[in-house]
């Protein structure tokens, strides 16, 4: 073998074992990207499905307004909306909720609609721990609720039996210790089949309080552009998008009813809008965008 054959054959073994040296390392490089995917999968899995659908917040709010009479000055309404029992809220889940809610001791605690998933079917020792939870609900002047679009009559039974009043397109006079009372109307959205001349019928009489404090309560928060006049709008059903683009307003889901309005806040027509992220989920995770419960601490100055 010559000088120059053997410098070819050594030439081509070291760059043989070059070859084979770079291929281990760009497979193990292969290997930890395929890991780090898999771990970040999983870690985003976990969070957006096991975190935050359960990590219930408390938003709260200051409500100011002059028509609030005195007596209620002060007044504390907590809102809940969207439980979806049988998505990620479980009787544990809801007992956590109700202990929230009764640790800010509300005066009035009002539901917003959808109470059970849609899909789920609700066997009786579940229905009978969640009408045992709610009752257990304290509010010192009462509790109401309105139906959500996928809720059923059988729901407006579960809500009976846990002494909450259920508003059908109708209103309320909520007094507080003297004659100066404050509006409560609830808009139906059962079946879509909503009334709101019904809802708002306490106007069309002229005796009665024209500059009434008016709290509207909406399962749908897109019917606002079709109501009355109202000072404080309460609205469920968009989960405020379920999952939101950070540091925006934005968010990726939107659904039918909350097409317009799908954020936590809105001024409309001299209303103050505000729309709960529910407790629930009907997709089964949430991103940047934690469930929660409404608490507002309305004065008249």
């Amino acid at each position: 073998m010559t000088r120059e054959e053997l410098n070819k054959d050594i030439r081509e073994k070291v760059s043989h074992e070059s070859n084979k040296e770079n291929t281990k390392k760009v497979i193990k490089v292969v290997i930890k990207l395929l890991l780090i995917f898999i771990i970040l999968g999983a870690l985003f899995f976990t969070y957006t499905t096991y975190i935050s659908t359960v990590k219930v917040g408390v938003r709260e709010y200051r409500i100011v307004n002059e028509k609030i009479p005195d007596n209620f000055n002060g007044l504390k309404v907590i809102q809940m909306s969207d439980l979806h029992y049988g998505s990620t809220m479980f009787d544990e889940e809801v007992k956590k909720v109700v202990n929230l809610v009764n640790e800010r001791k509300p005066d009035i605690v009002v539901f917003t609609g959808d109470l059970i998933n849609k899909n789920y079917k609700l066997e009786s020792k579940e229905q009978e721990k969640l009408i045992n939870n709610f009752k257990n609900i304290n509010a010192s002047i009462g509790k109401y609720a309105i139906l959500g679009d996928e809720d059923t009559e059988a729901i407006a039974t579960i809500f009976n039996q846990s002494d909450f009043s259920i508003l059908r397109d109708e209103y309320d006079l909520i007094y507080n210790s003297n004659e100066n009372p404050i509006l409560l109307i609830g808009v139906n959205s059962l079946n879509k089949n909503q009334d709101i001349d019904k809802a708002f019928s306490y106007f069309k009489d002229p005796n009665h309080i024209s500059n009434i404090y008016t709290i509207t309560l909406l399962h749908e928060p897109d019917a606002i552009d079709d109501i009355y006049q109202a000072d404080l709008v309460l609205a469920g059903h968009s989960h405020n998008g379920n999952i939101r683009v950070p540091f925006t307003k934005y968010s990726l889901f939107k659904v039918n009813g909350a097409k317009k309005y799908d954020q936590d806040y809105y001024e409309v027509n001299n209303a103050k809008l505000y729309v709960s992220s529910g407790l629930g989920t009907k997709s089964g995770f949430r991103l940047f965008c934690r469930p929660s419960i409404n608490f507002f601490r309305l004065s008249n100055k």
